[in-house]
């Protein structure tokens, strides 16, 4: 279908949905489309804001928050293993897969009459200064990949369009800038992008897209060696580093990539060196080495990556940084991605986010930066043991296991992906402390029964906190681009205190 942007008409691409082709014809498909908008990323001229439209002014809302850090649960966290529990039944051989839906027993929280599961009991201590949201909702798009549902939720629209879409984070770079002009407005902790399956995808959103190298992630992949990204190479004085820096400026020029990169693109790539160069010789680089984290608090995060890409996100947004993203990692069929021994799994990674999300909380908190910073803890969907996408859903069954009744550990968990009632919290940022906003049904079909909120709104709501209008918008090429699709989401102001 074509969609309007004022008296223009762009045709979107669409990806075949058709559930009887194999995904791996319908990724490849993705693939290709997405290849060609990054592509056109390149020859992009600059954006410009439109801060007025038919007269009327876009305003930006206050902001209640300065920093955000998205805490990303990579591969579908499945909302009745983590924050909106429902009946349990441990495990048993015979148990008829229809009656699971819960493999945790659920807990109380120190949000008043809140129930969160078994094996997040740190977290539950924490959840009187959280908003929990659990009516959030996924469109059904036809192939349930990974990959095209993190796009939609990282960027706000649905793979693949016909410009290159920015992340969330390049967003909150552009419009608001650097809170310290030494730190990367943009950091990604914990996702690597090279030698892991599905790279080409997460790529596709981890980006900056149209708004140009500058505004795009620093990436680090493991915290611990994140301190290394910020120094020279080793044996390399300051004045070789300098040449160096200099003899790269003279490659960029003269790359043969240059025919095909607009002289906006090309001044963005070098002023993301020259913010670089700089916070090589800033103190606040000291930020990025978590080993000089007292011992004693070190060990309160060391639950693993992600425990430490918490530490350094915290480390991070105490320096200045914007927005950080700290990913349990996606990796087919690894961590939240269940598709087999799901409850054991979800074991483990209650033991590894536990105690990390919640110390993240006190001590921002306890250094007065908890009521600047937005922290979310979110998905790109949620699961169920028999549903795949949602009731009516065309999606094609892609559970390893499709068994009536458990016989083995290994079939005992949530191994479908569920987009019809998902769960995200949210602490500080000018949102409610204790505050509980939507619910699912008690009984399969788990779909959010009260206030559903899409992702669409759910950015309007992330956007809002931040100081951005949902309505704000550039133009790329002749055509309006806006922060929600659109313009069109709608915060969720009950959130906010």
């Amino acid at each position: 279908m074509p969609r309007k942007y004022g008296a223009l008409r762009v045709v979107s691409i669409s990806v075949q949905s058709d559930s009887s082709l194999p995904e791996s014809l319908v990724r490849r498909d993705f693939l290709k489309k997405l290849a060609a908008a990054g592509t056109a990323a390149w020859m992009t001229g600059e954006p410009r804001a439109i801060w007025a439209k038919t007269g009327e002014v876009v305003k930006q809302p206050p902001a209640k928050a300065d920093a955000c850090i998205l805490l990303w649960m990579a591969g579908g966290m499945a909302a009745p293993e983590t924050f909106d529990p429902k009946r349990y039944l441990p495990f048993e051989k015979g148990l008829e897969v229809k009656r699971m839906l819960s493999t945790f027993p659920a807990i109380d929280s120190s949000l008043d009459g809140v129930k969160i599961s078994a094996g997040l009991p740190e977290i539950a201590k924490v959840m009187d200064r959280a908003s929990l949201i659990r009516s959030a909702v996924q469109p059904d798009l036809g192939s349930i990949l990974h990959s095209r549902h993190q796009y939609h939720w990282h960027t706000g629209y649905v793979p693949p369009q016909t410009v290159a879409c920015p992340h969330i984070g390049s967003w909150m770079a552009k419009v608001l800038g650097p809170r310290n002009p030494v730190m990367p407005a943009f950091i990604n902790v914990g996702q690597r992008l090279e030698g892991i399956g599905e790279s080409e995808e997460l790529k596709a959103f981890t980006t900056a897209g149209f708004f140009g190298s500058e505004f795009g992630p620093m990436n680090l992949p493991f915290p611990e060696e994140a301190a290394q990204s910020v120094k020279p190479p080793k044996g390399m004085d300051a004045q070789r580093f300098a040449n160096r820096d200099k003899l790269f400026r003279k490659l960029v020029d003269k790359s043969p990539n240059r025919e095909v990169m607009s002289d906006y693109q090309q001044q963005s790539m070098l002023r993301s060196l020259d913010n670089a160069y700089r916070l090589l010789s800033a103190k606040e680089r000291e930020a990025f080495d978590i080993t000089l984290e007292p011992k004693e608090s070190y060990a309160k995060y060391d639950t693993g990556r992600f425990g430490r890409g918490c530490l350094l996100a915290r480390r991070l947004v105490e320096a200045g940084a914007r927005f950080v993203e700290v990913t349990t990692e996606y990796v087919p069929f690894l961590y939240w991605d269940t598709h087999k021994s799901g409850h054991d799994t979800l074991a483990g990674l209650h033991k590894e986010i536990d105690r990390p999300i919640a110390q993240l909380v006190q001590d921002l908190e306890a250094k007065a930066l908890l009521d600047r910073t937005l922290i979310i803890i979110a998905s790109e969907f949620s699961r169920d043991a028999l549903i795949e996408g949602k009731p009516g859903s065309t999606a094609s069954d892609q559970a390893t296991f499709k068994v009536d009744k458990i016989e083995e550990a290994q079939h005992y968990g949530l191994h479908r992906h569920f987009t019809g009632g998902t769960s995200v919290v949210m602490f500080g940022g000018g949102t409610k402390k204790g505050f509980l906003y939507g619910e699912t049904a008690d009984e399969r079909p788990l779909i959010a029964t009260k206030n559903p909120v899409s992702v669409m709104d759910l950015h309007a709501t992330i956007m809002t906190a931040m100081g951005i209008s949902p309505k704000t918008e550039f133009e790329i090429e002749g055509r309006p681009f806006y922060v929600t699709e659109d313009g069109k989401g709608k915060a969720v102001m009950d959130l906010f205190a």
